[in-house]
């Protein structure tokens, strides 16, 4: 490695260890009051995923981290919540995807389209305006601010409109990792039925893990598989509304859009839309379906995977000023809301018809 290279990773480490370190050291208040909660009650009610989601959020709310803090926190609310999917793959194998069978695969892709349909219905009644409605619309029916920044450029959206839609996925994605445990455990669903439920209402595949651990491995794994369906929609949606973009109409006259950047010029192509921790995962799942992962592996693994994403949802917390809700304005949020309804009742009738309701 030469000198320039170890002075760039020297500044690389620098720039990110304030963020980094504040999410760690939420990490490890989370793990503590764990571990108090099993002292005092013999069980933990909050989960670690959850408890550092909540004191993100406390940390925020009290505290705006300057922009020396911003770097690791990005970092770690992404880069290592990418790396904790890929490694997640290890704990899945391709039977468990075959498992699912044609009817809830098909039934998975017929929500994601329908969902895209009535969540823009709702914008667009509501009076938002056409690509701000398709940015609700995705976000919510897909995999949230992935599927927000992914569709932007596509459709050539107004950055105060990206904004926005990613202000309150951010907080909404929070109340329903929060809220699903609550509701799938006073509806007693069972493992199987709740990990198809909240793999389709949760808007990031990490966040799975959160929703679906206070109900067992079994939700744990089918959540997994049932949103890394959801986000694999992300393509063929892409290339759909590339085609009906040019015919929607002009929004911004002074070109303020944001259409900047590679996603804006490089549309053909499937794997452009298709992010790479996905394909890790799907990687390492083939890993473990052929034996090239050794039994022993499979835990520790899994275990490194979880603290990531503990650490993630700590950054994630960080991310999230609950006054954005108020500044998102009445239809934003109206739309949002109601549309995560739809998502929920078309959802329900998908375990309906595999018989799981």
């Amino acid at each position: 490695m030469t000198k320039p290279a170890n002075f760039l990773l020297l500044h690389t480490a620098r720039t990110l260890l304030p963020g980094v370190g504040l999410c760690v050291a939420i990490t490890a208040a989370a793990y503590a009051l764990q571990s108090v909660e099993v002292l005092l009650f013999g069980k933990a009610w909050l989960e670690v995923l959850v408890l550092a989601i909540l004191l993100g959020i406390c940390v925020r709310s009290l505290w705006s981290p300057d922009a020396g803090w911003q770097a690791g926190i990005c970092f770690s609310v992404r880069t290592l919540l990418e790396i904790s999917v890929v490694l997640l793959g290890v704990s899945i194998s391709a039977a468990s995807v075959v498992s699912l069978g044609p009817v809830l695969l098909v039934g998975i892709a017929a929500v994601v389209a329908v969902a895209i349909l009535v969540s823009f219905g709702i914008g667009t009644l509501l009076g938002l305006p056409p690509r701000m409605a398709l940015l609700v619309a995705c976000g919510n029916a897909i995999c949230g601010n992935s599927a927000i920044a992914a569709v932007a450029p596509v459709i050539r959206a107004d950055a105060k409109d990206v904004a926005a839609s990613i202000a309150f996925t951010a907080v909404l994605g929070v109340v329903v990792v929060l809220g699903l445990p609550v509701l799938g455990l006073a509806a007693g669903m069972t493992g199987l039925s709740f990990g198809i439920f909240a793999g389709m209402m949760v808007y990031a595949v990490p966040q799975v893990l959160a929703a679906t651990v206070p109900l067992g491995t079994l939700a744990v794994q089918m959540g997994t598989v049932v949103k890394l369906v959801r986000v694999l929609m992300l393509g063929p949606v892409c290339f759909v509304l590339s085609l009906i973009a040019p015919k929607l109409p002009p929004e911004q006259p002074d070109g303020s859009d944001v259409t900047a950047g590679p996603a804006a010029t490089k549309l053909a192509g499937f794997a452009q839309f298709v992010p790479w921790f996905i394909l890790g995962f799907l990687a390492l799942m083939l890993c473990r379906t052929f034996g090239l992962v050794p039994a022993g592996w499979i835990a520790p693994i899994t275990q490194v995977a979880t603290v990531l994403t503990v650490i993630s949802m700590a950054a994630l917390g960080l991310g999230v000023d609950a006054r954005t809700v108020i500044r998102a304005g009445g239809r934003v949020t109206t739309a949002v809301i109601l549309s995560l309804a739809g998502l929920g009742v078309l959802s329900l009738l998908l375990l309906d018809v595999v018989h799981l309701q």
